[in-house]
């Protein structure tokens, strides 16, 4: 055997050594029957255990209070949906625990107390089926919006029931179309037919717990019956069908999810399906007669390239007969990335970010030509943009708001900067005594990597702030300033410093940001977290004593990559809702689905990186860690809550006497469903986060 080969296989037979070897150790797997009576047995132990800490703390007694206060204030503003000539809004409050779908006229809707009209009670039809419904969403007919689907969960799960609703009535269609419990995809052909994507049972569901099959299904048939348009493969994430409508256009669309971020479009005319010549990772849209094709890698067509992160339109039936001619709307930078995009009758409203900071351009296409508008935003913060008719209307929501300013609601009208105030959030606390300074550290590999620091204007730089360090870095998701009314009575009117790191990972830097940190690369997000450490506590804004780690989901994994890799820079750490054990994330619930993301642990060369990294696989005894609280919730079917369990279980095993963990019985991935559960989450989240890290903790483990 020649000697690179006999290297080869070496390495093979080493990285299936150690794979055999994560597989064989797992004695805390038992854990990960969610709701198997040995499990939930020590899921309230534990919750006992933290209560005990907690119900007599008079601090985390008053937060509670007072973040319920913040989470039912009747001044919030109700974000609204217009659909015909009402507006629509969903409401949870103190009187409406589970919620209200509401509705009012856009003049009422200006006033300061507008009155609205049930449509839908939850908490009525909670107690009347007997079923912990918490509302998931709605799925309307467009653009004549006279029935919707509504999307009911048991506890906040992913999976929902589905229901049609007449909205004229305000009542459940007898007999209409209705759907058992699943993770679904659906959408309106017309008003007797439906796309749907859902479990159809044995076999029709991806790996990842999706749907492998799409069909239609008409009015009147048994879901049985319905005609298959497109089959997947197990190995897929998902398949799914959706209808777009602009101007008049009608369009059909199957898409093929094959990874997380490749992907497979089929336009659909009658019976034919055909699949469209655009990159496997890019989105596509239409606006008009144009398609707007976004590719999230570099793109070589009709004899030029387009950059990866780019806005493209291109006449769609043009396109069809091998047009490749197209007009870039954005190209990307190395500060600036695309978010997002808005339609109005008549203008694209595209959404960007420059150094973490949001932009807004409007597109107009006419005579066969598309002409741009730079448009004027009130903060640099993060602004939220959708369309109020954009069939028959010009006229657009426009929201934003940043760390120290509540949100503010407005209609904004495309074509010029004129707008109105519709609504103001209050103030929950006093921004006054505070700024937000954006810095820029250096990462081990010399990657410059931005993050926000807010705190008060006279804060000393003694090395001994509470500060509390949040981050996610996946899934190209951007972290941009938001105003949190419970952020600043959690933490900043206590006199904590928050920070948020923009590492890699993230879509701040658009597709190139993100795909930096991929699979084999992925230590670098990790590097770049615990380089803002380093660079806050070399700045003097705080100390490892006095410095705390957040995050949730792939930012729950963060965290516990801080905890186990880096536990000199903290004294806590919290990890929400996470992925810990990453060598059996791709058999746990929509695991499979992140492969593209993580890699897959199945394959030895691929174990082999993410090993290194596993927060489950790399703890240990003996080691000093900082305190730590999993966080997480019984019915959150997308992060299997086995991982937090195990990796607490473990930590306990070991010895370790500084770990906390808590466990929501309902919420679903957000963690909880309904208010009084979120006030409860967050103030054991913070009186942890401060009982640890504030100034006087001397009395607490620290390193």
């Amino acid at each position: 055997m020649k000697p690179q080969l006999k290297l080869i296989a070496a390495l093979c037979m080493a990285g299936a050594a150690s794979l055999a070897l994560a597989q064989a150790e797992d004695k805390h797997q038992w854990l990960e029957d969610v709701t198997g009576d040995k499990a939930l047995s020590w899921v309230k132990d534990q919750n006992k255990v933290t209560r005990s800490k907690l119900d007599n703390d008079a601090g985390f007694n008053k937060l509670k209070a007072d973040l319920q206060v913040v989470l039912d204030s009747k001044d919030r503003i109700p974000g609204i949906r217009k659909m015909g000539d009402a507006v629509y809004n969903y409401w949870m409050d103190a009187e409406h625990q589970r919620g209200v779908w509401r509705k009012t006229s856009l003049e009422e809707y200006k006033k300061a107390q507008p009155k609205w009209e049930v449509v839908l009670d939850v908490d009525a039809l909670a107690k009347a089926e007997n079923e912990n419904w918490v509302y998931k969403g709605s799925v309307c007919r467009e653009p004549v919006y006279d029935r919707c689907l509504i999307e009911l969960s048991r506890g906040g799960a992913d999976a929902i029931v589905t229901r049609e609703f007449d909205l004229a009535s305000k009542s459940f269609v007898k007999d209409g179309f209705s759907l058992p419990e699943a993770k679904m995809n659906l959408d309106w052909v017309n008003k007797d037919t439906l796309f749907v994507a859902t479990d159809f049972g044995a076999g029709t569901l991806t790996d990842s717990g999706y749907a492998r099959v799409v069909k239609e299904w008409k009015r009147g048939t048994e879901l049985s019956t319905a005609k298959t348009l497109f089959e997947g493969q197990k190995t897929d994430m998902a398949v799914g069908a959706n209808s777009s409508d602009h101007k008049g256009i009608h369009r059909e669309l199957v898409s093929r999810q094959i990874t997380f971020y490749t992907s497979e479009q089929y336009l659909k005319e009658g019976d034919k399906l055909t699949k469209l010549d655009i990159p496997a990772k890019s989105n596509l849209y239409f606006f008009d007669k144009q398609a707007v094709i976004t590719p999230r890698e570099a793109w070589t067509v009709g004899g030029k390239t387009y950059a990866s992160g780019s806005v493209l339109a291109i006449d769609f039936d043009a396109f069809m007969k091998g047009n490749r001619e197209f007009t870039v709307l954005f190209e990307p930078s190395d500060t600036t990335s695309y978010t997002g995009a808005t339609i109005t009758k008549n203008y694209l409203l595209l959404q960007t970010l420059d150094n973490v900071k949001s932009n807004l351009k409007e597109w107009k296409f006419s005579g066969g030509k598309w002409s741009a508008r730079q448009v004027s935003l009130p903060t640099l913060g993060a602004v939220g943009v959708s369309g109020m008719d954009a069939e028959n209307s010009d006229d657009y929501l426009l929201s934003y708001s940043d760390y120290l300013t509540p949100s503010v609601y407005m209609m904004a009208h495309a074509g010029n900067d004129k707008r109105e105030l519709l609504k103001s959030a209050p103030s929950f606390f006093d921004a006054s005594a505070y700024e937000t300074e954006q810095k820029f550290t250096t990462s081990k590999d010399g990657t410059k990597v931005p993050y926000f620091v807010v705190r008060r204007k006279d804060m000393k730089y003694d090395s001994n702030n509470p500060t509390l360090l949040y981050g996610y870095g996946g899934f190209q998701i951007s972290m941009t300033p938001s105003y949190s009314g419970g952020l600043g009575k959690s933490w900043l009117d206590k006199g904590g410093v928050y920070v948020v790191a923009n590492i890699r990972g993230g879509g701040e830097f658009g597709p190139r940001w993100h795909q930096l940190a991929l699979k084999e690369n992925r230590q670098r997000a990790y590097d770049d977290f615990a380089a803002v450490a380093e660079d806050l506590i070399k700045n003097k804004i705080t100390s490892p004593k006095h410095l705390g780690a957040m995050g949730g989901s792939n930012g729950g994994l963060l965290a516990g990559v801080a905890l186990t890799q880096r536990p000199d820079l903290f004294n806590a750490v919290v990890s929400q809702v996470p992925l810990l054990d990453m060598r059996r994330f791709n058999q746990l619930l929509a695991g499979a689905s992140w492969m593209g993301e993580y890699g897959n642990p199945d394959v030895p060369a691929e174990w082999d990186y993410i090993s290194k990294y596993s927060p489950y696989q790399n703890v240990k005894a003996g080691v000093t860690y900082p305190n730590v609280l999993f966080i997480t919730s019984t019915r959150d079917d997308r992060v299997h809550p086995g991982h937090a369990r195990k990796m607490a279980a473990k930590m306990m095993e070991q010895g370790h006497k500084n770990v906390w963990y808590y466990e929501n019985t309902e919420g679903g991935h957000g963690g909880a469903a309904n208010n009084a559960q979120r006030a409860d989450m967050s103030a054991i989240t913070y009186t942890f986060l401060w009982n640890m890290l504030k100034r006087d903790n001397d009395a607490v483990q620290v390193h």
